[in-house]
């Protein structure tokens, strides 16, 4: 514990020192195939990102059961949601970069251990505002150490076979973990709500105890010259801020479109200053070169949407279960267990599709099977049969499990070393935004439904228009906007043979 407790104190006394010190760690060996030790290194990234997606599920599933214990009314219990969204979002670019400028390692161990403090503070909350607090800083910690946790594998697993299998199994980790904490959280909000933010706590403590010995920095130890880009990042995480703000505040619109409408002007305000000042600066803190790679810039698009579908999905089927079926949290987590499966398909399946395939097609494959599971979805009833129900959720499950890793090794492929962080941040801040509007889009759909006279179920079954839609867009964008050069798709296709050896 001593020797815990020495090196968190050193990591704020670093970080604090700025550019006139050596950030990086003592750099670790680049794996080039996946030995003993590498496995315990992706271990503890994998499990990082588990954290994270078991978090948010796990807190979506307990929701009823917060209110009705604090008595919060309809808008706290939204906010508790938004402020993870806006704290994760908003900072997410900020958390890229700074793993890039600050050191991976640290940033990672530094915002892994907030997430701990907060996480338990979220626990012992008495009234709302504490929860809103804990909720925000939480987010706040995972927008850096999500990109730090990416970038780690990055740099620590060499281009090739290594890296994609290290990214494959950890795409399935954090699909799976997100799955998981649907049943994990209805189990534990049984035992009692406080439960589903001391459970993060525990395992916060332990990858925090094993990543301290085993994770290193895999890039070449630098100097940072020149100062940190303060307005560039003040504006860019006010910019995010409002944005996502004003994405949450899209299911208010019914209230009055004023003040939605000026959230989302002060954010393209404040996004038109930082991209003024990263022109001008000579220590931009986001690179803008970076976005000419349409590749990249394709990517993301489909990891919005494909997200932002999945997310407006599994909202109203949480609502449908629970408050118009009358299922429990522990009924409604099993129902939805299934897409778990992606854990398992993503690390056996994947690879070898993407060997005989190509990464693209893959990809194409899997997003149109999410558009045909929320089709099969759509003519749901009342007292509909679970096992009828059951092939969406399993193809939803399966569509994760081929899309979510290869757009996770999309997203960083081709990208220099020294913006690898850059990269991740931008891709988790693609996976934020599409998981704020896909909510967003279909609360506000089935609220104007319900507005127009319509009974619940028929309003949800128009919301599920959404993610439909959103996910054929996301089908259309990876059709003919991720194909690849044939030099490029024949090194992919190399690479994942010699993968599915390892």
């Amino acid at each position: 514990m001593a020797g815990i407790k020495g090196e968190l104190t050193s990591l704020l006394v670093t970080v604090s020192v700025g550019s006139r010190s050596m950030l990086y760690s003592r750099p670790a060996e680049v794996f080039t195939e996946m030995s003993g030790r590498a496995w315990a290194v992706l271990a503890v990234l994998c499990g990082a990102i588990f954290l994270e997606g078991i978090d948010v599920a796990m807190l979506n599933v307990a929701l009823p059961s917060i209110r009705a214990d604090l008595g919060l009314s309809t808008g706290v219990l939204s906010g508790v949601v938004s402020a993870y969204v806006l704290g994760y979002g908003g900072f997410m670019l900020l958390g890229g970069r700074a793993a890039d400028l600050l050191g991976r390692r640290r940033m990672f161990l530094l915002w892994l251990t907030v997430f701990l403090l907060f996480s338990g503070l979220g626990g012992f909350a008495t009234e709302g505002w504490m929860l809103l607090t804990a909720r925000f800083v939480t987010g706040m910690a995972a927008a850096f150490m999500a990109p730090a946790g990416l970038s780690l594998i990055t740099t620590n697993f060499a281009v090739g076979p290594a890296r994609n299998k290290a990214l494959l199994v950890y795409a399935g980790i954090a699909a799976g973990g997100f799955s998981l904490g649907m049943v994990v959280g209805g189990l534990l909000t049984a035992l009692g709500w406080r439960w589903v933010f001391f459970a993060p706590v525990v395992l916060s403590a332990l990858i925090l105890a094993a990543a301290i010995p085993l994770v290193r920095d895999g890039a070449v130890p630098e100097r940072i010259r020149g100062g940190f880009d303060l307005l560039g990042a003040f504006s860019v995480t006010g910019a995010m801020l409002l944005l996502v703000y004003g994405v949450v505040r899209l299911e208010h619109l019914g209230d009055g479109p004023v003040l939605t409408v000026a959230v989302f002007a002060a954010g393209l305000l404040l996004l038109a200053l930082f991209v003024v000042n990263e022109r001008r600066t000579p220590h931009p803190l986001v690179r803008l070169g970076i976005l000419r790679s349409g590749a990249l810039v394709r990517t993301n698009v489909v990891a919005l949407l494909f997200v932002g579908s999945f997310a407006g999905f599994q909202f109203l089927a949480t609502l449908y279960f629970q408050e118009l079926r009358g299922w429990s949290t522990v009924q409604t987590g099993l129902a939805m267990a299934v897409i778990g499966v992606d854990a398992v398909l993503a690390p056996v399946l994947t690879p070898r599709l993407v060997d005989r395939f190509g990464n693209s097609r893959v990809v194409f494959g899997g997003v149109a099977l999410a558009v045909t599971a929320y089709v099969l979805f759509l003519p749901t009833d009342i007292d509909r049969a679970y096992v009828a129900m059951l092939p969406a959720m399993v193809l939803i499950g399966v569509a994760f499990a081929l899309v979510y890793g290869p757009l996770t090794i999309a997203g960083t492929d081709g990208i220099a070393e020294k913006d690898q962080g850059l990269a991740s941040g931008l891709l988790y801040t693609a996976f934020q935004f599409g998981f704020a509007l896909g909510i967003s889009a279909v609360t506000a759909v089935e609220v104007a439904a319900v507005a127009a006279g319509r009974s619940e179920i028929e309003a949800l079954r128009t919301a599920l228009i959404v993610p439909v839609v959103a996910a054929a867009f996301a089908a259309l964008v990876a059709a003919f906007g991720l194909r690849r050069t044939v030099a490029t798709e024949s090194a992919t296709h190399s690479a994942s043979t010699q993968l599915t050896r390892v």
